[in-house]
């Protein structure tokens, strides 16, 4: 999968994912999947979706929620989270969270990490990523052509949303090795070296 190449001077809105882009996260997907009987292989979201009894879906999300919301009240932000926030808003760019967290735990997460953004986007409201809904949602909204938007995560999921939406991506790596870091348009270790990137790349453009 090749990435959409990022054109720095084009970019006028820039998308987040929350977990582990902006804020820390401890979740542990693989007790979670082993309390719900959820196979390592399947996403855990489209196997609650799933599962035939209303019941067992019931006690499933309240599990998924009790994880999230306890997860949220420990976040701490992520390093250059606040300051690449603040420069996003000083250079008037349009700016977003696409996460597939639920709501309660996402607005709990920003009220604690005191991070304020125009839009958040959660899967109440959209498909979840992988698919680019939230993020076409988004362009069309803000009347921006898909090359503007610049999308932001640590995960595989996050790389394809921006993918099938035609909108460059930028992986955080948290400094670890990501076997597909090649999908992303640009890495970076963390949100300072984001930061950096883009403060250099669009000076050299204006020049």
């Amino acid at each position: 999968m090749e990435p959409i190449t990022l054109e720095i001077n084009q970019i006028r809105a820039v998308v987040f994912d929350l977990d582990n882009t902006l804020v820390t996260s401890s979740l542990d997907f693989v007790s979670m999947r082993q309390a719900l009987g959820c196979p390592a292989q399947e996403d855990l979201l489209s196997f609650v979706d799933k599962l035939p009894d209303a019941t067992q879906r019931a006690h499933a999300q309240h599990i998924i929620l009790q994880h999230e919301m306890a997860d949220a009240q420990s976040s701490t932000p992520l390093p250059g989270c606040h300051a690449l926030l603040a420069f996003i808003k000083q250079r008037a760019w349009r700016c977003a969270i696409v996460t597939r967290n639920c709501l309660a735990a996402s607005e709990l997460k920003l009220a604690h990490n005191d991070i304020e953004v125009e839009k958040l986007i959660t899967r109440e409201h959209c498909a979840p990523k992988p698919d680019p809904e939230a993020l076409l949602q988004l362009a069309d909204q803000w009347q921006l052509q898909h090359h503007q938007v610049l999308y932001v995560g640590d995960y595989l999921y996050d790389l394809q949303a921006a993918k099938n939406a035609n909108m460059p991506s930028c992986l955080v790596s948290n400094a670890q090795e990501k076997p597909y870091a090649n999908q992303a348009s640009i890495t970076v270790a963390q949100l300072d070296d984001l930061l950096s990137y883009l403060q250099t790349a669009l000076t050299a453009s204006a020049g």
